[in-house]
């Protein structure tokens, strides 16, 4: 008799708990939902900036802080705004180490608040060098970093300075499935002197 009792509250009980257990995986974004996301949030930082779908095809890029943001892959993971197009003549090579300086901000978490108060990076701090291998994508050094912070020295110098808008498929590796843009401010980079 104890037991007919026990069984509709054990029920219930089980029906409550794959309830709550339905409706919190609804709650979880499926990843083409965080790639609409990252586009989104790309696009609403785009659309307050002059942006040209073609890189020059005399590498003459407009330069300065009203140049456009110019789209540097096919379907528009990375664009890159050129502050300063450094020496034509002083190109990366295969395999140089190259130092570079940054800051950025994350694009999704800047079009819910409206405000820059998330930027990091190592602009000011010379205790913390960043490097990569350029065009070396099978060392972890230039990996970690993504494509996205190599592809303006293939079309500048190394002394350049640019603004880049870098989806997460062109960022750092352990950020991919984060799927957060970002826009990297006054990257300059640098030639190691080793």
């Amino acid at each position: 008799m104890k037991l007919n009792r026990l069984f509709p509250i054990a029920l219930l009980t089980l029906v409550a708990a794959v309830a709550t257990i339905a409706s919190s995986c609804n709650n979880t974004k499926s990843y083409a939902e965080y790639l609409t996301e990252e586009r989104k949030a790309t696009n609403e930082f785009l659309a307050n900036q002059r942006v040209v779908k073609e890189i020059p095809a005399d590498g003459n890029f407009e330069t300065g802080e009203d140049a456009p943001f110019y789209r540097m892959t096919e379907y528009g993971d990375v664009y890159m705004q050129v502050l300063n197009p450094g020496t034509p003549e002083n190109k990366a090579i295969d395999g140089q180490k190259v130092y570079f300086r940054f800051l950025r901000m994350n694009l999704i978490k800047w079009t819910k608040t409206g405000s820059a108060t998330t930027v990091e990076g190592n602009s000011s701090d010379l205790g913390t060098p960043a490097y990569f291998h350029f065009n070396i994508f099978t060392l972890e050094s230039s990996i970690q970093w993504g494509q996205g912070l190599q592809i303006p020295l293939k079309y500048l110098g190394l002394d350049c300075e640019v603004n880049l808008v870098i989806k997460s498929q062109y960022g750092p590796a352990a950020e991919i499935s984060a799927v957060q843009p970002y826009l990297y401010m006054n990257v300059r980079y640098f030639k190691s002197q080793i």
